[in-house]
């Protein structure tokens, strides 16, 4: 048993090197209907994938306390960007909430209501958002600045997106499966380092950007593991 798990290791390591593993195939334009919500490429200058929506390893350690409302999964998107930055709608839509105290994201968070029955949440804004409740606005047009949750603008500015049912904003979905653009290009940009984390018994599963379950906040937890890598402390 002891060497199953070395070699289970072992895969786990290798699997950080993107393009190891065959990645999920890339789902067609019409089955994103999203936008990214800022300009430009990823890079140093502009903005970088800080943590990915999913079962990251983060949000597994932290399943039971920070993540247990979102089944113990990260149940959004996280972009760093630098505090100030523009951010755009991701699609059209309607203002359906704005700084709602009810889904946190704070210091100031938006949730624009789209017709194909998804809906966007944009956390962590710098200041209220430039919307109010009931306007509508079009895919691109920027809607708000990008901030920083501890109100630094130096220990994590971020913009923390999630993409959610409309208009009951219960479910949550993987934002880089609806969202046109090449991630694991975004992700090769670089960025905050980060991986999933794996169930032993199943340990393909849930291991590429792409393939990240839904969720149902309020739910039991998916990723409550009997054996799990990396271990915990690892």
């Amino acid at each position: 048993m002891r060497g199953v798990l070395r070699w289970l290791g072992l895969l786990a390591v290798l699997s950080m090197s993107p393009g190891w593993l065959p990645a999920a195939a890339q789902p067609p334009p019409q089955e994103r209907p999203f936008r990214l919500p800022f300009e430009g490429q990823p890079g140093p200058d502009t903005w970088l994938l800080l943590q990915p929506y999913g079962n990251t390893t983060f949000a597994y350690r932290t399943r039971r306390s920070v993540y247990a409302a979102g089944q113990g999964l990260h149940f959004g998107l996280d972009l760093a960007a630098p505090c100030g930055t523009a951010v755009l709608a991701i699609g059209d839509g309607t203002v359906a909430e704005v700084d709602s105290t009810y889904h946190g994201a704070g210091p100031h968070n938006l949730v624009i209501d789209h017709p194909n029955g998804y809906a966007s949440l944009y956390g962590h804004l710098l200041l209220r958002p430039m919307v109010a409740v009931g306007e509508e606005v079009k895919a691109g047009e920027v809607v708000a600045l990008s901030g920083d949750p501890d109100l630094t603008c130096t220990s994590r500015p971020h913009l923390h997106l999630e993409i959610r049912d409309a208009p009951g904003h219960r479910r949550a979905f993987n934002p880089q499966a609806l969202i046109d653009a090449d991630w694991h290009q975004i992700a090769l940009a670089g960025g905050a380092p980060w991986r999933f984390e794996q169930d032993l018994s199943r340990p393909r599963r849930w291991q590429d950007l792409l393939d990240q379950p839904e969720i149902l906040f309020g739910g039991p937890l998916l990723n409550d593991y009997v054996e799990a890598w990396p271990p915990p402390g690892w």
